[in-house]
């Protein structure tokens, strides 16, 4: 047996007990070309409005910087598990932040919005102490982080409100959820089904000219999120008239898209190859 086969193989094994990204995570290999340069660094005072940051272990330069926020249908989620996704993008060249952000039940909207919103500008006051340059800062995000991505990144309300209303260059999501109304899983109910203005929680109600450049990626074969979720933000955003690039890849599901940032799984997709170069495009190659 090969040793991506055995590894495949314990990661199935582990997907058991937890989830198979958090597996990766433990058992799959990492770009060695970069790591974790700071942990625990707080933008709030909640146990969970902490950060850590990544960089590649080579650098001259500040370099772009990202933060990335991940999944977990608004109530789940350890920024720990997704340290080899942050290690995969600051392999590419750039300062990565990855935040963790309040759950439900503990909150509901928008306050996890609040915090990704929060979370970003103390990335963007402490990236040039770590090698980064805060005037090329973008967001990403997948599944339900890819959610808070874009509503930082398009509903001016939540950057403004932290007083870093153009702090964000860039954003992209990896099968995000953008238009979900009405709220028919317990995921979406639980999280915003309070909100007085069901509205004010999609992505698409903010589609506007000025928006900072956007990228969205979907698997054709995603039944968590479909496609039409990034087909249906693309084609408002392109209506306005704003700059916003999408991908579909075909046959690929909902945790392939953030998957094939692992070495195990890069030659499934070169998402991670594109969504480097769309921020390198558009936040300037260091």
């Amino acid at each position: 047996m090969t040793r991506r086969a055995v590894l495949a193989s314990a990661l199935a094994t582990l997907a058991g007990a937890c989830s198979p990204l958090a597996a990766l995570n433990a058992l799959g290999p990492r770009d060695r070309n970069a790591g974790r340069i700071a942990r625990d660094l707080p933008y709030g005072d909640d146990p969970r409005q902490k950060l850590d940051l990544y960089a590649p272990r080579d650098r001259s330069g500040p370099l772009p910087t990202l933060v990335f926020f991940y999944g977990g249908g608004w109530d789940s989620g350890v920024r720990g598990h997704y340290g080899w996704a942050a290690q995969a993008l600051a392999a590419q060249g750039f300062l990565v932040a990855v935040p963790d952000y309040r759950l439900v039940p503990q909150v509901r909207f928008p306050a996890f919005i609040e915090d990704a919103a929060r979370a970003t500008a103390r990335v963007g006051d402490l990236a040039a102490a770590h090698g980064g340059d805060p005037a090329r800062l973008g967001v990403l995000g997948h599944s339900a982080g890819a959610h808070l991505a874009l509503m930082i990144a398009l509903d001016r309300r939540y950057m403004a409100a932290v007083e870093r209303p153009a702090l964000i260059r860039a954003a992209a999501g990896l099968a995000g959820p953008y238009e979900f109304l009405p709220f028919n899983v317990s995921s979406s109910i639980n999280a915003f089904g309070r909100a007085p203005d069901p509205t004010l929680t999609q992505p698409v109600t903010f589609a506007r000219a000025d928006a900072p450049p956007i990228w969205l990626g979907h698997g054709t074969a995603d039944v968590v999120v479909h496609a039409e979720d990034t087909e249906i933000l693309r084609d408002r955003l392109t209506a306005v008239g704003a700059p916003v690039e999408a991908k579909l890849y075909p046959g690929l599901d909902h945790a392939d898209l953030i998957s094939t940032f692992s070495p195990l799984f890069r030659n499934k997709a070169p998402v991670l190859a594109e969504v480097s170069d769309f921020f390198r495009r558009r936040l300037g190659q260091s």
